[in-house]
């Protein structure tokens, strides 16, 4: 196992952590316009169409962050063999490990997850009017940046919202079609992204009376 020493470790966490942020704010940006345009072709209520993309995005990383914790016991238990440093470094050394082994993650297997997941969620189309795997490709990428911000230390996490919660503009934006005037939140768009219960990158809601 390679050593490193603290400083450059939080260097690589460091650069790591920005990078993956970047990325989740070009998803944001680009990948999630890209899913609507995507499944609009087949509903055409835009609201379903954003509390799909919404729950693609919450259960990629719940299913992501299942696949890391299953990889890193394993990875743990073959890198403590032999292993004479303390037990904080050698958690770092797992981390690093599996950053720089994103092979042992097969996110194809959780692609198939959150599908099976949205399929049988009360909220969404049942399955005979929709075939989610149109946005199998936005999946993917969810999952695998999900599985890389749990790398880092401390990891990175979306917030789960609930609808009819009170908005909280220290974790969401409002959308452009909302009731500005509303004190209630009627749907989630997108994920505030957290680190440690901080607000790192707002999400995105719409407001109604």
């Amino acid at each position: 196992v390679k050593t490193w020493s603290p400083a450059r470790c939080r260097r690589a966490n460091a650069s790591r952590r920005a990078c993956l942020i970047a990325r989740f704010n070009f998803i944001y940006a680009k990948d999630r316009l890209d899913a609507e345009i995507c499944l609009k072709k087949f509903i055409c209520d835009i609201e379903m169409v954003q509390r799909i993309i919404y729950i693609a995005a919450l259960e990629s990383f719940r299913a992501a962050k299942k696949a890391f914790w299953k990889i890193k016991i394993g990875v743990k238990e073959t890198l403590a063999i032999g292993y004479c440093g303390s037990p904080a470094s050698l958690e770092i050394a797992v981390l690093n490990y599996i950053a720089c082994h994103k092979d042992l993650y097969d996110v194809c297997c959780s692609v198939q997850e959150v599908i099976c997941c949205m399929n049988v969620n009360p909220k969404l189309p049942c399955p005979d009017s929709i075939d989610f795997n149109v946005i199998n490709c936005f999946i993917r990428e969810l999952c695998s940046l999900a599985f890389s911000m749990q790398t880092l230390a401390p990891p990175l996490d979306v917030a789960f919202g609930i609808d009819g919660e009170l908005f909280n503009r220290s974790m969401y934006y409002r959308s452009c079609d909302s009731d500005f005037t509303a004190p209630f939140v009627a749907y989630h768009v997108w994920p505030a992204l957290m680190e440690n219960g901080c607000v790192l990158v707002k999400g995105e809601v719409v407001t109604r009376k």
